[in-house]
């Protein structure tokens, strides 16, 4: 006897897949982003934890480097590093443009470090 089988459940586990795999397409744009954020930043406060051995010229220049290596935006190499006596802060903006499903979503990133000496 040959039983006949709907099928249902083969269309409903494709278009599952199907939604899991576009997340997953587009949320490791969304990831990639992030992560190189706190990359950069990772960056930053070492920067800042080293800041009395080095110039405040050397320091933009290595961080301008790691941004630029990191593929981020040209405002991200625009580094500010404003120090006092016995501290130091870093910071840089910068926007990342992220297409999403009909729309491309702009991603504001500030970061920053502090550090004292």
């Amino acid at each position: 006897m040959v039983r006949t089988r709907r099928g249902a459940g083969r269309i409903g586990c494709l278009v599952m897949l199907l939604i899991v795999t576009a997340i997953g397409y587009f949320g490791i744009n969304i990831g990639e982003a992030y992560f190189n954020f706190y990359r950069y930043q990772d960056r930053m406060k070492s920067e800042a934890r080293f800041a009395d051995h080095s110039t405040d010229a050397a320091m933009k220049m290595r961080i301008a480097a790691f941004a630029d290596s990191l593929g981020l935006p040209e405002p991200a190499n625009k580094v500010v590093v404003r120090r006092g006596q016995h501290d130091i802060f870093i910071y840089a903006n910068y926007i990342v443009h992220i297409e999403l499903p009909g729309y491309v979503r702009e991603f504001h990133f500030n970061p920053s470090a502090t550090g004292t000496f």
